[in-house]
């Protein structure tokens, strides 16, 4: 059974945003992009994205804190550790010893019990601006991948034609091989390669795939990044991947890169921004207008603001889950002048005589 905490390393009782901050940083160090191949990396990656799915969604991880699954997810398929078997102490001859072929036979999975055939995942990288982020954003991206065949409705059969029963596993999608094993000759089943296991092949193939299925083509999807997601972050499309026939398509997997903005900084769901006053307005207050991503607004400078005091302007900064927005943080820096003319130089000794 999967531990979905310590696959992201964290406490059952994490917050959503430590849970999301986990799934950032592990994200970043198992992404595809970086593993060059490396097939534990790849599961790893997957698994991640797995417990993030669950650990993020409050209904699925409500049913996994109480019952250790999630039964929306669950196939209803027995592991080994269900059946009480511990191959933990084997070694050597035995490493090399395909078990799911002897046991397969011996509990009667079969040809029932194997997997359904699933097509790859597909990633990409999206760009969004600053604004975006904060506002939510919507892509169309083409992609150039395997679909389902629109003129066989991926059977592989030529419309008009139909199945005939496989001539090699004679219709039961499976063949008989013997193996040797330190059990002696064992027999077990093995998919057909001539039906892929399906136990009928098409009469006449379809003209556009050739029987695959199958066939390549370009894809417009929309996707829609949410207000408020973090740079780094990935959106899952579900079914979206790479087609495979008899089986579901992969998953489309999209991480999302924020663009630096020149002028605003995300702080959590807070914006921070840097104010250059001058030292007089800073004494005396004033009023300025400020720029937003959406608006412009004015904002007062109190009297006697220091250098790198923090104003806060409520809900204008980013979206939160809950609806509520995150406030903007401006921090002032209140500019000495370099250069005096002697009237300015003379003010101020005026002041420094009375101890400002």
């Amino acid at each position: 059974m999967k531990n979905y905490y310590e696959i992201l390393g964290i406490s059952k009782n994490a917050s959503k945003e430590d849970i999301k901050k986990a799934y950032r940083r592990l994200a970043h160090q198992y992404h595809p992009d970086k593993t060059s191949g490396d097939k534990t990396k790849e599961e790893k990656f997957k698994e991640i994205n797995e417990a993030y799915q669950v650990l993020t969604n409050d209904k699925k991880r409500a049913e996994y804190d109480r019952y250790g699954r999630v039964f929306s997810d669950y196939s209803g398929g027995q592991s080994q550790e269900d059946f009480g078997f511990d191959f933990e102490g084997f070694d050597g001859a035995f490493r090399d010893f395909d078990f799911s072929d002897v046991f397969g036979d011996i509990f009667g999975f079969g040809n029932r019990g194997k997997r359904m055939n699933r097509g790859r995942d597909i990633h990409i990288d999206v760009e969004i601006s600053f604004k975006e982020m904060v506002f939510g954003a919507e892509r169309r991206m083409v992609l150039n991948k395997p679909s389902l065949c629109e003129f066989c409705q991926g059977s592989g059969v030529e419309p008009g034609s139909d199945f005939a029963a496989c001539e090699i596993c004679r219709g039961s999608g499976t063949v008989r091989e013997i193996k040797r094993s330190f059990f002696g000759s064992v027999t077990s089943l093995k998919e057909c390669d001539k039906c892929r296991g399906k136990g009928k092949i098409p009469q006449k193939y379809c003209k556009e795939c050739r029987g695959l299925g199958v066939i390549k083509k370009t894809e417009e999807i929309l996707i829609k990044v949410p207000a408020g997601i973090q740079s780094g972050e990935m959106i899952k499309f579900s079914g979206k991947g790479e087609a495979v026939q008899s089986g579901v398509s992969g998953d489309l997997y999209v991480k999302v890169h924020v663009a630096k903005h020149p002028v605003f900084i995300r702080e959590g769901q807070n914006i921070l921004m840097t104010l250059d006053i001058p030292l007089t307005e800073a004494i005396l207050g004033g009023e300025r207008q400020i720029n937003l991503l959406d608006e412009a607004i004015k904002i007062k400078i109190p009297k006697g603001t220091d250098s790198e005091d923090i104003l806060r302007i409520r809900n204008k900064g980013i979206a939160e889950e809950r609806g509520a927005r995150g406030d903007l943080l401006i921090k002032i820096k209140a500019r000495t002048p370099k250069k005096l003319s002697s009237r300015a130089k003379q003010l101020i000794e005026e002041l420094q005589k009375e101890g400002i």
